[in-house]
Order: structure tokens, then C-alpha cells, then sequence
């Protein structure tokens, strides 16, 4: 019985192809029509109270199945007209009696009115909003996919948040191709609707009058009322199909169920609705209007507008919504983003009000002039309400975010960010310092969004030009009303909080090996004590000394590779000393070694899929390569021919375009013998490329090679 059940689906789809071939009794006909009345109220219903079109997911499939039920009882209750003398059962006889009410044509003409309204108005326009959805949906994927990634970057979500919205930019994409083609369905079914009644009133008055005998008159009633009520029993559940079908595309931008959305959206709007209230006054003037119907209208709208606009004002004002007068714009001297509490914490001090000169007439006063801050943000006055809590400003909870993200990524803890207010910048302006000199800066408009232009934009929408801080992308600052406009068009649409968060964090990552002081080597070494106390005590401090320690961490973040497996980089170094002894010469060895020993966690940052895609070195070229390397004072280094050096460049200028239609960072696949000095070559020139050893890549990863780098002046050479 549970098996029958779990096919159940299967079972009926079945059934209804039998009805296109076995004829049926007028008593079941009469069950499966109030069936598919049934059906389709419920899937209008649903369409109408879910959130998301993906809540409905199988729709596609459900429309065919329906479909596919109206055409098999369309087909049986034709074959009983046409065999039974216009005679069907119950619903079609009652449907035909009720609408044409004793008047064939004025019936018939009614009849029509309803299958060319479905037909032309529901679902054509069904059809024409399920093409621009799909297409629409398809065009924006690689802009939501750069979003996605945005957020991940800023900390904002995890990997498998990431993951999830991936997923359903997928669902989505998927849904909507399917609609595209499901209109086609409903398409069709109404053109055949229109077939089947031609057949049913013609055929069978042709039958009625040549094999009964009758009269034209009786005959044409007879059939008309067949014709008629087989045609609404039919046309009722496709226009209630071709309504949710429309009601299923039509809601990509909701926010609730369509009655949560109406409800807000109206109640949001009292004097839209009370100037409606007038204007249907005002049509009483015109003579020969109900006078009594207009005014009741009329006043009821304007009680109801009343009333909301009152409930709106009675309403709790939200805390601490406004912009900062003169006197906060200075509430951001001594404010910062600290530890895991994340609050803007004031500094104490400054007990009474003293002027500068007295202030710094103390001497100890002055040494306070001498500490730098390891990150700080500077804004000009327009954008403190993104950073002040008190009035709603976010920054500080998007900064722990993304603290608490990038320790679990890489096994470093940013140091504390210090946020000031700054008089020295243009009010839409904000700079990013590392140790007291600024590295970058921006401009934010905070009642705007940020819309990253897609390669190929549908059309150009209005807005101001700029480009996005954090990649260079070219953008446009656009209006809120805009955003949904713009999204249609395949822009991915930024919020500038998040262009602020995103901009703070590439910082933070390029710069991350800056920040690694030996108090936090100390700090991190202590963390591990507590897991692994033998080990560190036999390496720190007389096997390892912290300074050699800070030096490989320093090394390893600056490559963009994670330092949260200490106690391996730590047993490597130890195992390392032990073969060549101390002290430790040959540093970069060291390192390529560790790299080496984290071939896993190196492999997942660039691998997708099992596939890495990289760029490698022709082999004439590492080998003219390994002849330039030179020893100085600090090791070796490598010194290439100025034009080779600069064919190289271009080269890779050329390669690094490949990259840009794939998520993934790019790559250079190097021996390890020449790995870091390739990398340091090129640092220079293209900081953002990672430069991997074969021993740094997992074994069961599928190198795909996308370009390669070659000796282009070796046939000068030769000549």
C-alpha cells in the first residue's frame, strides 16, 4: 500500500492518459471536471500565499500534469457530446443552462468573451513576463555570484551561506527557464480550447441534424448548451492555471505573501487613499451619477486614509534616527572597533575642558602624540551615522563579522580598528590607515547604491559614474528607487555599508603580514600551548626563536596562506632544524617547505570543482630563468633580461584575462626551486596573482592549464 502511494503521481499521470483513449460514463466525467476545479483553485491559492516563487518549485511540472488532465477530459466529455446526443452529465448541462440563460448567441457570445480574455490579456501577458523573467534571471546570475562572493569576502556570511545562495541563484535560474517554456502550455491549451468548442458546436449540430431527424432549432440548443458548458468547465480551471501562472512570475520582488504585501504596501500610503476619496466625491457633480453610492465610497476612504495617517504618526519614532548636528560630528575622536565586543567604546579622559596649550604644557601628555594605530579609518561627516550606534550606523557589528570570519579563514586575529572622524576630508570621503599612513581611500554616497556594471549591460541606467573601491570595478551610484531597475538590467547592486565593509577588508587581507607583531606571534603561540604544551615547549624559545617564527607567519600571510595550523608549521620548522641544524640559513627553504606540508589547505583555496586552473612556464623559460639567478647579501634573486622581464609582463597581462570569467584567484604553477623567486619578481607588477609549486597542489586535484608563459625573444637570441 505505501509503495502504490509513493507512485501515486505516476499512477494518475497514467490515468489521464487513459481518459484520451477509454470513454467514459457521464457520472465519472462529472467527478474528474469538479476534480480539476479543485486542483486548480488550490494551486491559485498556494501561488497567492507563498513568499518566494521557489516555495512552489515543481509548478512547471504541475502545470503539464493539469494541462494535461483538462485536454483527457476534454477529449471524453467531446466524444459524449458528440455520441450522446449533446448529452455529458450534470456540470456541463448546469454550466450551459446558466450562462445562456434561453439566448444562444447572447450565450455563445459570452462564452467567447471569456476564452479570448484568457486567451489575449492572462496568458500572453503571463507568457511575455516568464520570457523577461528567465531571461532576465540568466543575464543576472554572474552578478549575484559576484555579491555572493562580496559578502563571503566582508565576512558577512559563511561558506556554506555562501554555498546555499549559490544554490538557489541556481533554483531560481532553473525555475525560471522551466516557466518560460510552461507558458507555451498554457498557450497552447487555450488555442485548443478554442478547437474543441468549434468541433463540439459544429460537429455536432451536423450530426444532430443528419442522424436524428430533428429540427434545426432543437438541435442547435441542444448543442450549444453542451457546447457551452463543456467549454466553461473546461476554460474555468485554465483561466484559474493561467492566473497562478501569472501570479507565480509576477512576484519575483515580494516580500510576503500577496495579501501581507497589498496589505502593507496600501495601508503605507493614507493620503493616496484619502485624495482617491476625493476625487470620487467629486464625481458626484456629473449628472446622472448615484449620487448616494459616491459619497459613501468617497467618505469611507477618506475615514480609512484618516486613520492609517494617524497610526502611522502614533507610531514609536525609532531611537536615535537622524543625522548628527555639529557637536557629534566630533563624537568620533576616540571611538573604535574593539575585541569581541564589538561596541564603540569612548575613551576616557579629558575631565575638564583645558585648552591645548595647557594640555600639553605636561610633558607625559605629549608621549600620547607618539602611538600609532595599526588600522584606522578615518570618515568625513556625512558617513558617521553608518558608523555611530546610536543612530542605527551598523559598521561596527559588519567589522566583527568580518574579524570573527578572517580568524576562522587564515588563524589570525586583526588587531583592533580605530575609527575617527576627520575635518581634513571631503564629507562623502573615507581613508583606510595601516600604522598611521593611509593606504587607501573612497567616497561613499549613503542614500545611494552602488551598481557594479556587468560586462555586457542590457541597458545603461542613470546614475553617477564611479568606480567601486575594493576591485576597480567601473559603477554608478543609483537612486533606491532605481535598484530593482538596475538588478533587472544584470547590474549587482551594492549597499554602501557593504562597499565600505568590502573596501575595509581587501585592506585588511593585503596588508594582513604587516600586522603580525611579535606580541600577537607570542599570543598566538600561547593558544597553542594550551592543546599542544609539549611541542611548544620544546620549541619556543631555544630551538625556535619568536623572531624566526614572526618571519615564516609574516612570509605565509603575505602569500594569502592561512596560519591556522600552527602545530604543523611549528612540527615542520622543528623537523627542518633537525636535518640541517641551527642556526637556520636558508629561510626560504623553510617556507617552501612549510608551503609544502600545507598542500591541502593550499589546494582548497584555488580549487574548484577538483580543478585548478592555472598559468604555467614554458619550460626554455624557467630554464633561462634558473641561469639569471644571482646571490647577494640577502640569497639569491633573480635578474632577467630587461626585455625578457617586460615580455613577461605583457604575457601575463595577456594570460590574466582568462581568469576573469571564473571565480577562481589567479594562478602561476611553478617548479619549487623557482617558486619564490617568480613570486617575488612579479609581486611587483601583480600582487593579487599566487604563484604555487607543484609540491604545494594535493594529489588527487586536476591541473587544467589555461595559458602559459614562454621565452617570445628566444629566436633574437639565436640569431
Amino acid at each position: 500500500m505505501r509503495r502504490l502511494l509513493n507512485y501515486s503521481i505516476v499512477l494518475f499521470v497514467l490515468t489521464i492518459i487513459l481518459l484520451l483513449i477509454i470513454p467514459l460514463p457521464a457520472g465519472l466525467v462529472d467527478v474528474a471536471i469538479i476534480i480539476n476545479m479543485s486542483l486548480s483553485m488550490m494551486i491559485l491559492i498556494i501561488t497567492m500565499t507563498i513568499r518566494e516563487a521557489l516555495e512552489f518549485s515543481i509548478f512547471p511540472s504541475l502545470l503539464l500534469v493539469t494541462t494535461l488532465f483538462r485536454l483527457g477530459i476534454n477529449v471524453s466529455t467531446t466524444r459524449n457530446i458528440l455520441t450522446s446526443s449533446g448529452a455529458s452529465g450534470q456540470v456541463i448541462k448546469a454550466f450551459g443552462d446558466f450562462v445562456l440563460r434561453g439566448n444562444v448567441v447572447v450565450g455563445l457570445i459570452i462564452y467567447m468573451i471569456i476564452v479570448l480574455m484568457q486567451f489575449i490579456v492572462i496568458t500572453k501577458g503571463a507568457e511575455r513576463v516568464s520570457e523577461v523573467a528567465a531571461r532576465f534571471t540568466l543575464d543576472a546570475m554572474p552578478g549575484k555570484q559576484m555579491a555572493i562572493d562580496a559578502d563571503l569576502n566582508s565576512g558577512l556570511i559563511n561558506e556554506q551561506q555562501a554555498k546555499d545562495r549559490r544554490e538557489k541563484i541556481q533554483r531560481e535560474a532553473d525555475f525560471y527557464g522551466s516557466m518560460d517554456g510552461a507558458t507555451k502550455i498554457v498557450k497552447g491549451d487555450s488555442i485548443m480550447s478554442l478547437i474543441t468548442t468549434a468541433i463540439n458546436l459544429i460537429g455536432g449540430s451536423i450530426i444532430g441534424i443528419v442522424q436524428s431527424g430533428d429540427s434545426i432549432t432543437n438541435v442547435l440548443n441542444t448543442y450549444s448548451i453542451a457546447t457551452v458548458g463543456d467549454g466553461l468547465v473546461g476554460q474555468i480551471p485554465a483561466l484559474l492555471i493561467s492566473v497562478a501562472t501569472g501570479m507565480i512570475v509576477t512576484r519575483a520582488v515580494s516580500e510576503g505573501s500577496l495579501n501581507e504585501d497589498i496589505s502593507k504596501q496600501f495601508m503605507a500610503q493614507p493620503i493616496a487613499i484619502m485624495i482617491s476619496g476625493v476625487v470620487i466625491a467629486v464625481l458626484a457633480v456629473i449628472p446622472g451619477m448615484p449620487v448616494v453610492t459616491l459619497l459613501v465610497i468617497s467618505f469611507a476612504l477618506v475615514g480609512i486614509g484618516f486613520y492609517l495617517s494617524r497610526r502611522i504618526q502614533a507610531e514609536p519614532a525609532m531611537a536615535g534616527v537622524g543625522a548628527f548636528g555639529p557637536a557629534g560630528a566630533t563624537s568620533l575622536r576616540n571611538f573604535s572597533a574593539e575585541g569581541a565586543e564589538g561596541l564603540l567604546e569612548e575613551q576616557e579622559g579629558e575631565p575638564k575642558q583645558v585648552s591645548e596649550e595647557e594640555y600639553f604644557k605636561d610633558v607625559n601628555n605629549v608621549y600620547t602624540l607618539l602611538s600609532v594605530e595599526a588600522i584606522e579609518m578615518e570618515f568625513g561627516y556625512s558617513l558617521i551615522p553608518m558608523v555611530d550606534e546610536s543612530v542605527g550606523g551598523r559598521l561596527i557589528n559588519r567589522i566583527i563579522i568580518f574579524r570573527r570570519q578572517y580568524a576562522q579563514d587564515m588563524g589570525f586575529v586583526i588587531p583592533s580598528i580605530r575609527l575617527r572622524d576627520s575635518s581634513g576630508l571631503n564629507t562623502n570621503q573615507y581613508c583606510i590607515k595601516i600604522k598611521g599612513e593611509e593606504v587607501a581611500r573612497g567616497e561613499i554616497l549613503i542614500d545611494y547604491f552602488l551598481a557594479l556594471e556587468p560586462e555586457n549591460p542590457e541597458k545603461l541606467i542613470d546614475g553617477i559614474e564611479t568606480i567601486e573601491p575594493a576591485y576597480g570595478i567601473p559603477s554608478r551610484w543609483i537612486k533606491p528607487e532605481d535598484r530593482e531597475l538596475a538588478e533587472i538590467y544584470g547590474y549587482t547592486v551594492i549597499d554602501p555599508l557593504s562597499v565600505l565593509v568590502t573596501h575595509l577588508s581587501e585592506v585588511v587581507k593585503q596588508h594582513a603580514h604587516e600586522l603580525i607583531t611579535r606580541q600577537e606571534v607570542i599570543h598566538l603561540i600561547d593558544n597553542v600551548k594550551k592543546t599542544a604544551p609539549e611541542l611548544i615547549e620544546e620549541a619556543f624559545p631555544n630551538v625556535i626563536s619568536y623572531s624566526l617564527f614572526q618571519k615564516i607567519l609574516t612570509s605565509l600571510l603575505k602569500e594569502g596562506v592561512p596560519i591556522k595550523d600552527l602545530v604543523t608549521i611549528i612540527e615542520t620548522v622543528l623537523g627542518n632544524i633537525s636535518e640541517t641544524g641551527l642556526p637556520v640559513k636558508d629561510v626560504d627553504g623553510l617556507i617552501e617547505n612549510i608551503r609544502t606540508a600545507l598542500k591541502r589547505t593550499i589546494t582548497r583555496l584555488y580549487c574548484e570543482d577538483g580543478t585548478m586552473k592555472v598559468i604555467t612556464l614554458d619550460s626554455e623559460l624557467e630554464r633561462t630563468m634558473v641561469g639569471c639567478l644571482s646571490k647577494g647579501e640577502r640569497g639569491y634573486y633573480l635578474a632577467l633580461n630587461p626585455d625578457v622581464l617586460q615580455s613577461l609582463i605583457g604575457q601575463i597581462t595577456t594570460q590574466l584575462k582568462k581568469f576573469n570569467n571564473i571565480s577562481q584567484s589567479p594562478v602561476v604553477l611553478t617548479s619549487q626551486v623557482m617558486r619564490v623567486h617568480f613570486y617575488r619578481l612579479i609581486d611587483q607588477f601583480y600582487p593579487n596573482i599566487r604563484v604555487l609549486s607543484f609540491n604545494e597542489i594535493s594529489n588527487n586535484v586536476q591541473i587544467q592549464s589555461i595559458g602559459s608563459l614562454t621565452l617570445e625573444n628566444r629566436e633574437r637570441k639565436g640569431a
